[in-house]
C-alpha cells in the first residue's frame, strides 16, 4: 500500500485545516454539551469496518454526522466545567509538526532533537515560572513532559519509594509505606498509591487548617510522628496548589519544613494553578517549591497547549532513572552508556514517547511569554469580577474564597437545609440552556457550583452572559 504522496497530502491537509477552522469559528453557536443518549454514536456508525478506502470526504462526513453532535465542546467559550483544556490553534500547528516528524523519542539516540528541545524548553519554563534553579538540568535536576499530572504523581511516588527503600525494586513494598494528602487532593494520588501496590491503607488524609480547606502543617507533623512511632515509613507528602474542587492552596513551605527532616519526598501538585507563576504578581503559587523534591504543572490546562503536556520537574536528575530504568540489550547504545545524555524513557512509565515539546514551543513562538501572561491575567480578572457580583447579589453566596480563575458559589435561600437543592437546580438550569457548562463539588458537605474560567475563546461578554443565566435560574428557584 502506498502512502499519500506530498501533493495529495497538501490537498487533504488543507481540507482538514479548513474543517478545524470552520468548527472553531462556529463553536459559539453550538450547545456546549450534547443531548444524546448512551449508544447514540454507535448507532450512527456501521458495524463493519471499511474493507475498501472511502477517502477523506467520507471520514469528514462521519465526523460531522456522528462525532460533532455527540461531542462536549471543551473549546467553547461557555465551557466552565472542570478546568480548561486550552487546545489553541497555535498548539495544533506544533502537533502537526510533531506528527509529521513521526519520531519515537524514547532514547536520546532515537531522536536527539526531541530530547534536547524538551530539555531546553523545560529549563526555560522553570526560569519563566520562577522555580528554583535546582530544578533545571544545569542545577542538578531537570524537567520532563508527562502525559498528565496523574502520571507525574505516579513517577514521583515511585522515585520516593526508591529513595525511602532502594531494595523495593527487587522485593516490592512491605506495607509500612505511608503517603500524606488532604481530602481536597486530586484522586490521582489515591490511584498512584494503588498502582504502586501500596494499598488504600497507605494513604493518610491530613486534617485541614481550622476554617480552611488547606493542609494543616501541625496535623501533618502529628500524623508523621505517630506513623514513625508505629514503625511506619513516611514516603511522600503531596501539597496541592489549586485543588480541583475549590482551588485550595496548601502551605507548601510549611508542609515541606515538616516533611524534609524525615526524608519524606515532597511532591507539589500545581497542575492547574502553577502556570499562573508566569505573572510576577501571582508568583506566590510557587512559594516554598524550592524546598520540594518535585513540582508539576499542566501546559494543557491553562497554557494554550493541546492535551497532553504536563510539565514535571525533579530536583535530582538521577531520581527518576534510579527508580524506573530497565535496560534490555536492544536498548543499549553508545550515547546512553556515555552518561552524557538524557534518555526520557527512564523518566516515565511507558517506553515510547511523542515529541510533545513542539506543541508548547509552537505556542511560545506564536504568542510569547507576554501573551501567556495576558491570557492568565485576563481570566483571573474575570473571576474576580464574577466573585464581586456574587458577593453583592442577594440569593447567592461564595462557598469558598475565589482562587485565581475559579469561583465556587451556592444558592443562598436563607435556609441552609434548602440551599443544596436550590444550588443543584440553578446548575442544571444553566447547563440545560446549552450556552454554558458548569460542574459541582462539595464544600463542607454542601453542594457547590464551580465556575472555572479559562477557555481560549472566553471573553468578558461570555462571563456576563453566564452571570445573567445564573441570576435568571436563581429567580426560578422557589424560596422556602
Amino acid at each position: 500500500m502506498a502512502d499519500l504522496d506530498p501533493d495529495e497530502f497538501r490537498k487533504l491537509g488543507h481540507a482538514v485545516v479548513d474543517w478545524v477552522a470552520a468548527y472553531r469559528e462556529g463553536l459559539p453557536e453550538r450547545p456546549v454539551r450534547p443531548d444524546v443518549a448512551p449508544g447514540w454514536v454507535r448507532a450512527q456508525l456501521p458495524t463493519a469496518l471499511p474493507e475498501e478506502p472511502g477517502g477523506l470526504a467520507a471520514l469528514l462526513g462521519d465526523v460531522d454526522r456522528a462525532v460533532v453532535p455527540a461531542t462536549t465542546h471543551w473549546q467553547h467559550p461557555g465551557f466552565h466545567g472542570f478546568f480548561p483544556a486550552n487546545a489553541s490553534l497555535h498548539s495544533l500547528l506544533g502537533d502537526i509538526l510533531s506528527g509529521g516528524l513521526g519520531v519515537q523519542g524514547m532514547l536520546w539516540s532515537t531522536s536527539p532533537a526531541a530530547t534536547e528541545v524538551e530539555q531546553v524548553l523545560l529549563d526555560g519554563m522553570a526560569a519563566a515560572l520562577g522555580l528554583d534553579p535546582g530544578f533545571t538540568f544545569a542545577g542538578g535536576g531537570g524537567g520532563v513532559i508527562q502525559d498528565s499530572a496523574s502520571s507525574a504523581s505516579l513517577v514521583a511516588l515511585l522515585a520516593a519509594l526508591h529513595r525511602s527503600s532502594p531494595g523495593w525494586r527487587e522485593t516490592g513494598v512491605d506495607g509500612t509505606e505511608r503517603v500524606y494528602v488532604t481530602a481536597e487532593t486530586h484522586s490521582s494520588l489515591a490511584k498512584a498509591v494503588r498502582v504502586a501496590g501500596l494499598g488504600a491503607r497507605a494513604l493518610r488524609v491530613v486534617d485541614p487548617l481550622p476554617g480552611s480547606l488547606a493542609m494543616s502543617p501541625s496535623a501533618l507533623a502529628a500524623a508523621i510522628e505517630a506513623d514513625i512511632t508505629a514503625g511506619l515509613r513516611p514516603v511522600l507528602v503531596c501539597p496541592t496548589v489549586g485543588t480541583t474542587g475549590t482551588g485550595a492552596v496548601d502551605p507548601v513551605r510549611e508542609v515541606a519544613e515538616v516533611a524534609r527532616p524525615h526524608g519524606t519526598w515532597v511532591h507539589v501538585d500545581a497542575a492547574w494553578a502553577g502556570v499562573a507563576a508566569l505573572c510576577p504578581e501571582l508568583r506566590w503559587v510557587v512559594d516554598g517549591a524550592e524546598l520540594a523534591d518535585s513540582f508539576v504543572t499542566d501546559a494543557h490546562k491553562w497554557l494554550l497547549t493541546a492535551f497532553d503536556a504536563s510539565l514535571l520537574w525533579v530536583r535530582d536528575v538521577r531520581a527518576l532513572p534510579a527508580a524506573l530504568s530497565i535496560t534490555p540489550e536492544y536498548l543499549r547504545n553508545t550515547a546512553s552508556e556515555s552518561g552524557e545524555v538524557v534518555d526520557y524513557r527512564d523518566w516515565q512509565v511507558p517506553l515510547g514517547r511523542r515529541f510533545r515539546a513542539l506543541k508548547l514551543w509552537a505556542v511560545l513562538h506564536g504568542v510569547g511569554l507576554s501573551g501567556l501572561r495576558e491570557h492568565v491575567r485576563g481570566h483571573v480578572a474575570l473571576a474576580a469580577e464574577l466573585a464581586g457580583w456574587v458577593r453583592a447579589e442577594p440569593g447567592f453566596a461564595l462557598a469558598a474564597p475565589p482562587s485565581l480563575a475559579l469561583v465556587c458559589l451556592r444558592a443562598d435561600t436563607g435556609d441552609p437545609a434548602a440551599d443544596d437543592a436550590a444550588s443543584r437546580a440553578v446548575l442544571e438550569h444553566v447547563n440545560a440552556s446549552g450556552a454554558a457548562l458548569l460542574t459541582h463539588t462539595l464544600v463542607d458537605g454542601r453542594y457547590t457550583i464551580r465556575v472555572a474560567i479559562g477557555s481560549v475563546a472566553t471573553e468578558r461578554a461570555h462571563v456576563v452572559d453566564l452571570w445573567e443565566r445564573l441570576r435568571g435560574a436563581r429567580a426560578l428557584v422557589r424560596q422556602p
